[in-house]
Parts: structure tokens; sequence; C-alpha cells
């Protein structure tokens, strides 16, 4: 009989805010939870930075929320928003 080594444990999560970061991403690009989206994607953004790892998917769903923001604001400022608010 041969011998076999024994299995590497299976590693926590390749990065940290992974899993976050692609989650605030399709919120930011959903155009009603694009606020929630860019608060998820800072907070995993953050922890990956502090990890010392690139989080493409949260730096890409603050970019996407930001332009949301500004295009709200935007609206708002000019009146373009006007005819949906209550009145």
């Amino acid at each position: 009989m041969s011998q076999y080594q024994a299995a590497p444990p299976p590693s926590a999560a390749s990065y940290p805010g992974k899993t976050l970061g692609i989650v605030g991403l399709i919120l930011a690009i959903i155009p009603c939870t694009w606020w929630a989206g860019l608060i998820v994607s800072i907070i995993a953004f953050v922890q990956s930075r502090n990890a010392g790892v690139k989080n493409t998917p949260a730096f890409v769903g603050i970019i996407v929320a930001a332009v949301y923001l500004v295009l709200a604001v935007v609206g708002y400022a000019t009146g373009l928003t006007a005819q949906y608010m209550p009145r």
C-alpha cells in the first residue's frame, strides 16, 4: 500500500470582503437600492483594503452608486424629479 498525504485544510475565504463587494455591486446597479449598495460597497472595500487585497467589485459598486447619487442630486436640484414627488 502506498502512503497518501492528508488533504490541506480548506481556506477560510479567498479574501475578506469579496462576497460583500459582489452584494454591494448588485445593490448599486439596482436603481432603488443604490444607496444601500454604496454603503455595502464601502464596507467591503475597507475590509479588503485593511487585509491588503484588491476588491474590484466593491470599487465598481462605489463608482456606480456615486453616479446614481450625482444624478439624483442634479435631478433634484434642477427640478427634474419634481414630477415624481408627492404634492
